[in-house]
């Protein structure tokens, strides 16, 4: 009984020692973004989507084909990356995916109507200016 006891002790003691948590570290999409204003929350165009997409992570958006998007930025493409846009799901029969903003590939969806140009070039990441 002791011995069993000093194992689940030195059990939980090596498990406690490893990390708790294991970051993922991802790929940054680009540096900057195109917009229409200064914080990207106006809309520039609304697209429709030509092809299901399916989500590789959190940072994008599920889409399905048909399915109209709200566009609020286009990331600037970069050497050996996609274009990509981020956007929100707009439509009542996508009920439980509207007001979820995340990117899309540009080359599944078609612009239906333009709102606003995106002339405001920014980074992607704001550092912090107390730094």
């Amino acid at each position: 009984m002791t011995q069993r006891l000093y194992l689940v002790v030195l059990l939980l003691c090596l498990g406690l020692t490893r990390p708790l948590v294991t970051g993922i570290f991802m790929d940054k999409l680009a540096s900057k973004k195109l917009c229409a204003d200064d914080d990207c929350v106006y809309t520039i165009s609304l697209a429709r989507a030509e092809e299901d997409y399916n989500a590789p992570d959190c940072r994008f958006i599920n889409i399905k084909k048909g399915q109209l998007i709200y566009v609020y930025a286009k990331l600037v493409k970069e050497k050996d990356s996609g274009e990509f846009w981020a956007g929100s799901v707009y439509g009542e029969q996508y009920e439980d995916h509207m007001g979820t903003v995340g990117y899309f590939p540009s080359s599944l969806v078609s612009e239906q109507h333009v709102y606003q140009e995106a002339n405001k070039t920014l980074p992607t990441t704001v550092r912090n200016l107390q730094e």
